[in-house]
């Protein structure tokens, strides 16, 4: 099971009015949008890409841990338990991946709503070194499994994942502006999202003809990923530090960055978003939680079943890096589309692969192994290329919420990354926490539903914004005839 916490993940921008002002307005300000500091000079585009490019490796580790976990947790956790059943150990008897994930989500929601005031008071860089901690902790507990210390972790991560996302959200918008924050987003992207393919890359071959995960295998590849996490970690400390003020951008107090949270959820432009960010939640539990190990637990696979697992996270790790890159190299033209278009591409990839999924895997294979027939005789190339389908759309949609966000909220990210990232989590943790009751079908049924109304309310907030630039411009050119 994989947890982006982003989620994933995932998982915090600015106006230029001041911020009771700016909160209580539709749109960013056409002051807002024409003011910004566009980075032009070479040095310091340098260094911003400099930053960019650290700032995705440094995730790169901290995921490669993080994501492969998520990737293979229930599949982890069923065969440590299946191990200590033989030797009447009774540590770990009522874990259970799925409640992990939810717990982590759970308290990343809650935590959210401090992170904003966290960035403000250590800065972005500082938070995201803090946030980053829980990571290697939560895969280290792997090491001496205790049902617990498993619970423990997971709500202490959900602290470390509102904080790292927070700042991670502010960090990437002070090294942009309107004319690189696609492209950025996309770099960050695609380096972050590469820990799909590296993690599981590794777990492919660790796994290789594994009916279960030994403790051999267990103790090799959660120590390998753990020390890949506390690398991390580490490189985070070499980012240059960046603050809203060096970067000539308004600072706000911690209760300041409260309060702009709040009065910001309550706009119309963040409620239509909020479905969509839901829409994001919901289907990153699916991918990196639920969907390969329902691959792992389709028996019609066969031997390959296990490998299967790590080959599917590698695949939507090529999804996402895919995505990622795309939207890097064509950043130019793809701002002056807009995001809308790039969200309905993701909408319709989404859509494709969840029908393949539908079809292709059994309706009971979230809760167990399972000899249940599917609508067609499950099929691996089907499965691996759905992997693919999903993480591409993933990246489709997050890229372009990032990039909006970076854009209409410039000039004070923190509050507006950290409610992308509160009713992402919130969506994800209410998924974790029906994963084990529903069937597979059930939950794609959601997916679809929510998937459509995202999609729809993110066009809406771009037409909006489109039409309040136009009619902003229109005003400006009367008013200098």
């Amino acid at each position: 099971m994989s947890l982006t916490l982003r989620p994933f993940p995932l998982f915090t921008q600015i106006y230029l009015q001041p911020p009771p002002c700016t909160h209580s307005q539709p749109l960013v300000t056409v002051q807002a949008e024409m003011g910004r500091n566009t980075n032009s000079e070479p040095s310091l585009e340098r260094r911003n890409m400099k930053n960019v490019l650290l700032l995705g490796v440094s995730f790169l580790l901290v995921f490669t841990a993080f994501q492969t976990m998520g990737n293979i947790q229930q599949t982890l956790v069923q065969s440590i338990q299946s191990e200590y059943e033989k030797e009447n150990k009774t540590d770990f008897a009522g874990a259970n991946g799925y409640t992990s994930q939810s717990i982590i989500y759970a308290s990343f929601a809650v935590f959210n709503w401090i992170a904003p005031s966290v960035v403000s008071v250590i800065g972005p860089k500082m938070s995201m070194f803090l946030g980053s901690i829980p990571y290697a902790l939560f895969v280290g507990s792997f090491l001496i499994p205790m049902t617990w210390l498993l619970y423990l972790t997971s709500a202490i991560l959900g602290f470390g994942a509102a904080v790292i996302w927070t700042g991670q959200g502010n960090y990437l918008t002070l090294c942009s502006n309107d004319a690189t924050m696609t492209r950025n987003s996309g770099i960050f992207w695609a380096l972050m999202q590469s820990s799909f393919l590296i993690g599981n890359i590794f777990v492919f071959f660790v796994f290789a003809g594994a009916d279960t995960i030994s403790y051999d295998i267990r103790m090799v590849t959660v120590g390998v990923l753990f020390g890949v996490g506390a690398l991390g970690t580490l490189f985070i400390l070499f980012l240059n530090n960046l603050s809203n003020s060096s970067e000539g951008r308004k600072e706000t107090s911690a209760l300041g960055a409260f309060k702009n949270s709040v009065s910001l959820f309550f706009t119309k432009e963040m409620l239509l978003l909020s479905l969509t960010f839901a829409y994001t939640g919901i289907s990153l539990s699916f991918l990196a939680g639920v969907y390969s190990t329902c691959i792992g637990n389709t028996l019609a696979f066969g031997d390959m079943a296990k490998q299967l697992v790590g080959l599917s996270g590698m695949f939507i790790g090529v999804g996402e890096i895919v995505g990622g890159l795309l939207f890097s190299i064509f950043g130019k033209k793809t701002a002056r589309w807009g995001q809308d278009p790039i969200v309905l591409f993701g909408f319709v990839t989404h859509v494709v692969g969840f029908f393949i999924v539908f079809l292709n895997i059994p309706a009971d294979a979230n809760m167990g192994p399972t000899d249940t027939e599917a609508f067609i005789t499950p099929n691996a190339f089907l499965a691996i290329f759905c992997s693919f389908l999903i993480g591409f759309g993933d990246s489709c949609f997050n890229t372009q919420i990032y990039s909006l966000i970076g854009i209409m909220y410039s000039e004070d990210s923190a509050p507006a990354f950290m409610l992308f990232k509160f009713v992402q989590s919130i969506a994800s943790a209410i998924s974790f926490f029906y994963t084990p009751y529903t069937s597979v079908h059930i939950q794609l049924l959601i997916i679809g539903i929510l998937a459509f109304s995202g999609t729809v309310t993110f066009w809406i907030v771009c037409f909006l914004r489109k039409r309040s630039l136009a009619n902003s411009n229109s005003t400006i050119a009367i008013s200098t005839e």
